[in-house]
């Protein structure tokens, strides 16, 4: 077990390169099951998650392997392993992203028996409207001893409307249809750009896909898919996590590789704020002022504040003179953090789906505990500016998300290390 221990103060400065997007690798890996032949995927990042995915995927029957440091093959060929259909809970139990191979397992292999995802403690996500969509297309579903058990002689296209906006509930819609007969809409279709970057790799491997970024897609079967090459987004949360690791120490860094169209809720914000934000190509620089702004946040489905910014968001919060509230929308008991926050010095009041924070003068560092993974940046972020040392235990939550965290941030000029316990 090992914890992050961090001596606060330190102004960050440099430049950091942000990687591929790993809410976007996870659903490509899964459409590699589609897909005849090779596919080599740029942009993978070095993180449990995609080591999970990759073992879910060698279960499957697929080859994967490393081909350099963030190149990743993954090959599946038609009429090989069509006996394995069972993604088993030992290894869908560490991630909520491992469900999005319900949908490929289905349209390739018409049996799939997935294990209910597990991954980090963030509120209710159900996912009845991945069952609806699949159903409409054509699939028998039940749900017996904790897997999702699908199958379809055949998939169908057809007209489907979801009642909420669900990113992996419209990537298994999406990867189950490519394949189906006939023509599939889908309305209220998750826009968040990891969504259409998977888009984007299907149609580059043969796929018909249109209205990627609406909330609209219309998708026509096609016969067959193709092994390809592509490169991943950018990390849109990764990148925003070191914005706010440049503010909270009133640092002054460059992002290098960033898609700033896809941050654009996270930069005005931080702009209203107070922090000095400029926009170079593919470089965002990030510079932190004297005096900050109280601000209001809501998350909100993209192009909205993402829920995945909001820890790290409340950790900046807690410095700002004045008063700020965070409104949840998404996963409103998503405020498990705030109370490690509290015994920090935070003054955060938790109230229904809204939280309260009242700028203190400082933090102080403390012994800390992750509950989730973006949880466990937010914590990083406010030990990076405390007073003292603060311990962060169960970092294991942030090795899903993050490479080697603490290392970069050290690169950057933190006092912060890891520590085996």
């Amino acid at each position: 077990m090992d914890k992050i221990v961090i001596e606060g103060g330190n102004c960050l400065e440099g430049s950091a390169r942000i990687n591929g997007a790993k809410n976007a690798a996870l659903p490509i890996m899964a459409a590699c099951l589609l897909l005849n032949g090779p596919s080599r995927i740029k942009g993978i990042p070095n993180i449990v998650d995609i080591q999970t995915q990759s073992e879910i995927l060698r279960n499957l029957g697929g080859e994967v392997k490393k081909l350099d440091d963030e190149t990743l093959e993954i090959i599946f060929r038609d009429g090989e392993n069509s006996d394995k259909f069972t993604a088993p809970y030992e290894l869908v139990r560490k991630m909520r992203a491992s469900i999005c191979v319900l949908g490929p397992l289905l349209s390739k292999r018409r049996r799939a028996k997935v294990s209910y995802p597990g991954g980090c403690v963030i509120g209710q996500r159900p996912i009845d409207l991945h069952i609806k969509g699949l159903s409409a297309l054509g699939a028998q579903i039940e749900t017996t001893e904790g897997y999702v058990n699908a199958s379809a002689d055949k998939l169908v296209g057809t007209n489907i409307s979801f009642t909420g906006k669900t990113v992996l509930g419209t990537c298994n819609v999406m990867t189950a249809a490519v394949l189906a007969e006939g023509t599939t809409t889908i309305e209220y279709a998750a826009c968040e750009p990891e969504v259409q970057d998977l888009a984007n790799f299907l149609n580059k491997a043969g796929a018909k896909i249109t209205g990627i970024g609406e909330s609209k897609l219309t998708i026509e079967g096609v016969q067959e898919l193709r092994g390809v090459d592509y490169e991943i987004i950018p990390d849109r949360i990764e990148a925003g996590t070191f914005m706010i690791a440049s503010a909270i120490t009133r640092g002054d860094i460059t992002l290098q590789n960033v898609r700033a169209d896809h941050l654009s809720a996270v930069i005005d914000k931080l702009r209203e704020t107070g922090v000095e934000i400029t926009i170079t190509g593919n470089e965002i620089r990030v510079k932190g002022n004297t005096v900050y702004h109280a601000v209001d946040l809501m998350t909100v489905p993209y192009p909205g504040m993402p829920t995945d910014m909001q820890a790290q968001f409340m950790a900046l919060l807690c410095i700002v003179e004045g008063k700020s509230i965070i409104t949840e929308k998404i996963f409103p008991d998503r405020f498990i953090h705030a109370a490690e926050l509290r015994r920090m010095g935070a003054d955060i009041r938790v109230d229904g789906p809204s939280a309260i924070i009242r700028g203190a003068p400082f933090l102080s560092g403390t012994e800390v505990m992750v509950s989730d993974l973006r949880a466990g940046a937010g914590l990083v972020l406010a030990g990076l500016v405390a007073k003292g040392t603060t311990h962060i235990h169960r970092v294991y939550h942030l090795d899903r998300g993050y490479e080697r965290l603490e290392d970069r941030l050290s690169k950057l000029g933190a006092a912060i290390k890891r520590v085996r316990v």
